[in-house]
Parts: C-alpha cells; sequence; structure tokens
C-alpha cells in the first residue's frame, strides 16, 4: 500500500491510526482490515440500535431464522464463539422477547433455543437493514471489484484461521 494519493483505496496509511501511525505505514494490510472491521462494526451497531440489537445478535437471530430450535452449543460453534458469550447475547435476546430457551426432551443438558413471533417478525427490518449497510459498503466498487473484494476477504480470513489453529 502506497501513502498519498497515488494509493488504490484512497485511503493514506496515516488515516488507519491515530495512536501509532507507525502501524499502517508497516503494516498496511493489517492496518485496513482494522480501519474496514471498525467502519463496519460502528455502522452495524448504529443499524442495529434503531432494531433494540447489539451487534452480533443480528447472526444468532439469522441462524435461527434459517433454521429455529438450535442447539446453544450449535449456535457456538456457528459462529465460533464461547458458551459464555453467546449464552449473554441468548440472555438479551430472551429479556427482550426476542428468542426462548427450552431443555431438550432428548437430553435434559442441552438447551434449544427458539424465535418468539416477535423475533419472527423481526427478520424483515433487520434483513433490509443489513442490506442498506451492503449496499452502502460496495456502492463505490465496480461489480469486478465487490467480486474480488469478496474473494480476498475470504483468501484473507481463511489464511488468519489456519495460521490461529
Amino acid at each position: 500500500m502506497q501513502d498519498g494519493p497515488d494509493d488504490p483505496c484512497g485511503v493514506d496509511a496515516g488515516q488507519c491510526v491515530a495512536a501509532e501511525a507507525s502501524f499502517g505505514r508497516d503494516f498496511p494490510a493489517s492496518c485496513a482490515i482494522a480501519m474496514l472491521a471498525r467502519a463496519h462494526r460502528a455502522a452495524v451497531q448504529a443499524l442495529l440500535a434503531d432494531l433494540g440489537l447489539f451487534p452480533g445478535q443480528e447472526i444468532t437471530l439469522m441462524l435461527l431464522w434459517d433454521k429455529d430450535g438450535q442447539s446453544q452449543k450449535a449456535l457456538c460453534e456457528a459462529q465460533r464463539l464461547d458458551h459464555s458469550t453467546i449464552a449473554k447475547s441468548l440472555r438479551r435476546l430472551e429479556e427482550v422477547g426476542l428468542v426462548s430457551r427450552t431443555r431438550s426432551d432428548d437430553d435434559a443438558r442441552v438447551s434449544l433455543v427458539r424465535l418468539t413471533e416477535s423475533g419472527k417478525a423481526l427478520r424483515e427490518r433487520t434483513e433490509a437493514a443489513l442490506a442498506e449497510l451492503e449496499r452502502r459498503a460496495v456502492a463505490d466498487l465496480t461489480d469486478a471489484e465487490r467480486a474480488t473484494f469478496v474473494a480476498l476477504a475470504h483468501r484473507i480470513a481463511g489464511s488468519i484461521d489456519r495460521r490461529a489453529d
């Protein structure tokens, strides 16, 4: 990544971090990933706040919209999160009436998570908010650039995941 106006991303390395300017210069890929993640998380947080959700809860709801009645363990595994993180998120979703948890008839140790009618009703608004974010995120990219970005993002995530295991 080059500094200045010749940078194909239109972002100079100094914009990546305020606290440590050398981060963007010395680690341009990591800086760009961090900058993108921060911007995306802030936008998601603002959109979800309008729906009464916290970031991450939309993913849990989407998994349940695809397949209701999943175990808490399955939700943990699908999102690659630990049990306590999912438990806290589910407790919040339960408190606002979007999901309910019951014990499995087959195994009392297993907690099954089901959408309530309110949880089901939130789908359309949540998907509309996420579709708007998707449109905003790639608005300045051509179709070819979008496809390249998605492919590269998946490759980078795969590389990071392989090295973390």
